[in-house]
């Protein structure tokens, strides 16, 4: 692996107790060390950029985010870029409610980019429906929604430009997840870390797969990172 300059860490499942959304605080902490030493940590998630954003300020990590999986790229309260394109989303959401009973919105913090409906239906069948109306949309699991996003536009585009504002490349960073949001991630990062809660298909794209789960297992990546690659000092 070349030179390490940053991580792109997951939050929902990856910084959480349990994927709860209630903060890991061993986790934040290990975040916060990695900062100190001069990496940058950059939240890479499925979550609001304001949420994605907030964190980033009060973890006393990096201050950009990327969120709603790829879609926006946060550098300060008031500086959003928007990479995908949310009326299109909003075209395959109502062509979901019009073929399937039960599509609904999920009550999250306003999106620019997406559409995150709640996961009450078989997400396989409804990928179907997007791609017989020709619409270039996905829908993917982050395990907290689903989410309805323009094809071309996932984690791994936003995390590049994100790190092109940054000056830095993927394959220096290090990607850590639990999600199939977070495959293009793991496959563009020149290493990455999937959790052990994680499906068998999420950790088959990482290197490495801990045994530990949730915010414990972001610690334990993290241990495994230091003891193999350089030295964290509290």
């Amino acid at each position: 692996m070349r030179q390490i300059t940053s991580f792109a860490v997951d939050i929902d499942g990856t910084i959480t107790e349990d994927g709860g959304g209630m903060l890991h605080l061993p986790a934040v902490l290990e975040l916060r060390i990695l900062e100190k030493m001069g990496f940058k940590v950059i939240f890479v998630t499925g979550r609001s950029s304001y949420e994605a954003y907030t964190l980033a300020v009060f973890a006393g990590t990096t201050k950009i985010a990327v969120s709603e999986n790829g879609g926006v790229i946060t550098t300060s309260p008031e500086e959003h870029l928007v990479l995908g394109d949310k009326k299109i989303c909003v075209e395959g959401y109502n062509v979901l409610k019009d073929h399937i009973k039960g599509v609904k919105n999920k009550p999250v913090f306003g999106r620019m980019s997406e559409v995150v409906l709640c996961r009450n239906f078989d997400i396989a069948s409804a990928q179907l429906i997007l791609n017989e109306h020709k619409l270039p949309l996905y829908l993917s699991d982050s395990k907290y929604a689903y989410h309805i996003n323009q094809v071309g536009v996932d984690k791994s585009t936003g995390l590049s430009e994100a790190l092109r504002i940054l000056g830095l490349e993927a394959k220096d960073s290090v990607a850590i997840g639990d999600s199939e949001t977070d495959v293009p991630l793991f496959r563009s990062c020149g290493y990455s870390i999937c959790l052990g809660h994680a499906e068998e298909s999420v950790k088959r794209n990482a290197t490495q797969v801990t045994s530990a789960k949730h915010g414990e297992g972001l610690v334990q990546a993290i241990q495994f990172l230091s003891q193999n690659f350089f030295e964290i000092k509290s």
